[in-house]
């Protein structure tokens, strides 16, 4: 389904996506761990030994390296002290972008692809920022682009050349089949690549979710950090009531009555109840199901949403 949006920013281009590095430099990431970070960077391990991090300095205990003993302060306090250190773990990421048919909506503001774009390249910036690598899934109805995660600027460009290209094939005169089962079989490839201790970011509308996706979003955060970022347009959510719109998903249009309570009041029972289950999600599988607005600018929900996400990190 379309619907008319501004013709600023209906579409994106590379040099856009990757003009959002600047923006993404000053998003703070709620870490699951000990770490204040979440994204941000090297994820801190259980494992404790001589590391590349201090953590901390205590009472020498029997069995410590005596090579990890602090002479300086063990002469100051006249007690043995040694220093602990954690160790850093890479944790490499792969972003998954939704540039489908169904995300060819907007109200206002922007597209829903625009902004899953938008959000996509924030967090890969973020990521390489962090030292990690970093790569990703595009797909459409008909296309998956794979981009392998790499350590480099060359691999985040080229990521944004790839959601850049598919984003502006999307348009009002499609005549393909819309692909609700694209979303699984993305899901499945991701799978078979994050095997374990990968930040898997997911960033859709989760149109033609199904138990499918469910059972392997769920063998993904078994193994990995799992976030969705849920897509979003709010019209659905505040319908018109004195007016019938007509909407379009390409070759054929449909005329709403918006003006029957209970043609209206079904299309937002619909909705919410969607919404509503998509959300249930972050409590059954313990994975973060954040909503993110059409609306509203990208990155400051982004922040907002991710400062205040508490997500545990289980321990491997």
């Amino acid at each position: 389904m379309s619907a008319p949006a501004a013709r600023e920013g209906v579409y994106v281009t590379t040099d856009q996506l990757v003009a959002l590095e600047a923006r993404a430099r000053d998003l703070r990431f709620v870490q699951k761990s000990r770490s204040q970070q979440q994204l941000a960077g090297r994820m801190q391990s259980s494992m404790r030994g001589r590391g590349l991090t201090f953590e901390e300095l205590r009472d020498y205990l029997p069995g410590d390296d005596i090579r990890s003993i602090d002479w300086r302060v063990t002469a100051r306090t006249n007690k043995p002290v040694v220093r602990v250190y954690s160790e850093e773990k890479e944790r490499p990421a792969l972003v998954v972008v939704d540039q489908r048919i169904n995300m060819f909506f907007g109200s206002r503001r922007a597209m829903k692809s625009v902004t899953a774009a938008e959000a996509a390249m924030l967090c890969a910036w973020r990521i390489l920022g962090s030292g990690d690598r970093v790569g990703g899934f595009v797909f459409n109805d008909t296309t998956i682009d794979e981009v392998r995660p790499h350590r480099s600027r060359e691999a985040v460009i080229t990521f944004a050349d790839r959601i850049a290209r598919q984003n502006g094939s999307l348009n009002a005169a499609f005549k393909g089949t819309p692909a609700p089962s694209s979303l699984d079989t993305v899901l499945q490839r991701v799978s078979d690549i994050a095997h374990h201790d990968h930040l898997v970011l997911v960033i859709s509308d989760f149109d033609g979710h199904s138990t499918a996706t469910r059972e392997t979003l769920l063998q993904l955060s078994t193994r990995n950090d799992v976030i969705c970022l849920l897509v979003y347009d709010p019209f659905l959510l505040d319908l018109p009531k004195s007016a019938d719109i007509v909407v379009s998903g390409g070759a054929l249009q449909a005329e709403l009555p918006l003006k029957q309570t209970d043609i209206r009041q079904s299309i937002d029972r619909f909705a919410r109840d969607r919404g509503r289950e998509l959300r249930a999600w972050q409590r059954e599988l313990g994975l973060s199901m954040l909503p993110v607005s059409t609306a509203e600018e990208t990155a400051p929900q982004l922040r907002r949403l991710l400062e205040q996400s508490a997500w545990r990190q289980r321990r491997r």
